[in-house]
């Protein structure tokens, strides 16, 4: 039975104290305005994700630019939403199919939450990604963020929307501290905020750092940093995954033998996989004592 939807709206005096004035001056806010609508007038990059005001594709973009450069994304996402055009078709494929398709955007298991998501989507909003913030973020997967892009993505809602990018472009242009707090942050990035034309403004806004405003150039440093991929864990995570997405099922043993020098410990690295449902072990019937790693079923 489909459980009941409690509509939770953001309340009142949650948007007041986020629009609560940092930036002091009007004349600035529109100079601000003026010269970010500007620059997106002339310099406005396009993505296929942009051309579309559905919830569903727009949370699949939204979870694949987490931590991967558009340009990356472009022929990934158009794939995806090929073999897995709405809520219900990815909720029905399995893991290994999702997992083999994401295969090269990084963060694997960020591909097993938009899966998981449109099950609990499935589940909870009888196949309809929400709409809001408050509710999205109790996705898998589903963070600060991406709780309130994906609104102001395909419904143009007037909420803003901080990443890497904005919150560099808001500290430079206004001669804010690096250490500012989040919830700053968000303060001064809902009084930026033109109403009525939210989506606009957030797209300006991404390409105004991706293009011009880069961090190379402020010289501001994001909130973390990614250290050097190969050889990483991460790197020996995507290699095992990687080859069990491949073939139906790899020994244990086999395993161990090829990724045992592996200098983060490949059994936590397995146990990691095991916790978070990427994976799953079995006995191998026709091999008397073998064990075989395989990607989990469903």
């Amino acid at each position: 039975m489909k459980k009941a939807i409690t509509p939770n709206v953001v309340s009142s005096a949650e948007l007041e104290y986020y629009r609560r004035p940092v930036v002091q001056k009007d004349v600035d806010i529109e100079l601000f305005h003026q010269k970010i609508l500007g620059f997106h007038k002339d310099n406005r990059r396009s993505f296929p994700w942009r051309e579309t005001t559905d919830r569903y594709a727009i949370m699949v973009s939204e979870i694949m630019l987490q931590q991967t450069q558009a340009d990356r994304v472009t022929e990934k996402y158009q794939a995806w939403m090929r073999r897995f055009p709405d809520i219900r078709t990815l909720a029905d494929a399995s893991l290994r199919d999702v997992l083999a398709l994401w295969s090269g955007l990084g963060y694997n298991s960020r591909g097993q939450r938009l899966q998981n998501c449109a099950r609990e989507i499935e589940d909870r909003f009888n196949g309809v990604v929400p709409s809001l913030p408050t509710e999205l973020k109790t996705l898998p997967g589903i963070g600060d963020y991406t709780c309130r892009s994906i609104p102001v993505f395909a419904d143009n809602l007037d909420v803003a929307a901080v990443d890497t990018n904005i919150r560099r472009i808001i500290i430079h242009e206004f001669a804010l501290p690096e250490d500012i707090s989040k919830s700053q942050i968000q303060a001064v990035a809902e009084q930026l905020l033109p109403i009525g034309r939210s989506r606009l403004w957030h797209n300006a806004l991404m390409d105004y750092g991706a293009l011009f405003l880069t961090s190379r150039n402020t010289g501001i440093r994001p909130l973390t940093k990614q250290s050097k991929f190969e050889g990483s864990k991460r790197w020996y995570r995507g290699r095992l995954l990687k080859e069990l997405v491949a073939r139906d099922c790899v020994f244990v043993e086999e395993i161990h033998e090829k990724y045992g020098s592996c200098p983060w410990g490949l059994q936590e690295i397995l146990d990691d996989l095991l916790r978070e449902g990427l994976v799953e072990e079995a006995d191998w019937s026709n091999r008397q004592g073998g064990r075989v790693l395989r990607i989990r079923a469903r």
